[in-house]
């Protein structure tokens, strides 16, 4: 019997050190998984973005397709107005130069406004050189003079940059 009694006894140490051991550690996987950014759920069209979840921390994607359509928004308004002043600030020397190109040649529009805008989708993203650089597919459509008679669609991909230290929330657009 008391043979028995001695087996009892070391399975319990055992299981007491295993338990001790496995609690030990447990500390240490919660705290490797704060490190890394949770991948939210992504639409099919935004999957792309997941890279960038991936190597940088604090990464909103919702907050950047949302700050990319306004982007658009108030640089196609400002080329249409010829704002160059509004267009420096938001956009890359070589994507300056072109606009400014087209409208000293009066290639843009005053009259022209926007009648609708969607992000169609994430057609590139990635994290190089400390730089996040996003390329994103939009559709919109502009109309002339309030006449809805007259919406013209397009379809254009833009490639907003920022560095990944950054806490400024403003991205340049760098390709169109």
């Amino acid at each position: 019997m008391i043979y028995g009694d001695l087996q009892f006894f070391d399975i319990l140490i055992f299981a007491a050190i295993a338990g001790f051991i496995i609690y030990r550690f447990r500390p240490q996987e919660t705290k490797k998984q704060e490190d890394v950014q949770k991948i939210p759920s992504l639409m099919d069209n935004e999957t792309k973005l997941e890279v960038v979840y991936k190597k940088v921390n604090n990464f909103n994607h919702r907050e950047f397709l949302d700050g990319a359509k306004k982007a658009f928004e108030i640089i196609i308004s400002s080329f249409n107005n010829g704002d160059k002043k509004t267009l420096k600030n938001l956009v890359s020397k070589d994507v300056y130069s072109a606009f400014e190109k087209a409208i000293d040649e009066k290639t843009n529009n005053p009259e022209s406004q926007f009648y609708s805008l969607i992000v169609e989708g994430i057609a590139d993203a990635k994290v190089e050189n400390d730089t996040i650089s996003i390329s994103v597919n939009f559709i919109s459509e502009q109309m002339l003079n309030n006449d809805e008679g007259s919406i013209v669609k397009n379809k254009d991909t833009w490639t907003f940059e920022k560095p990944v230290n950054s806490s400024s929330p403003i991205w340049i657009l760098t390709q169109t």
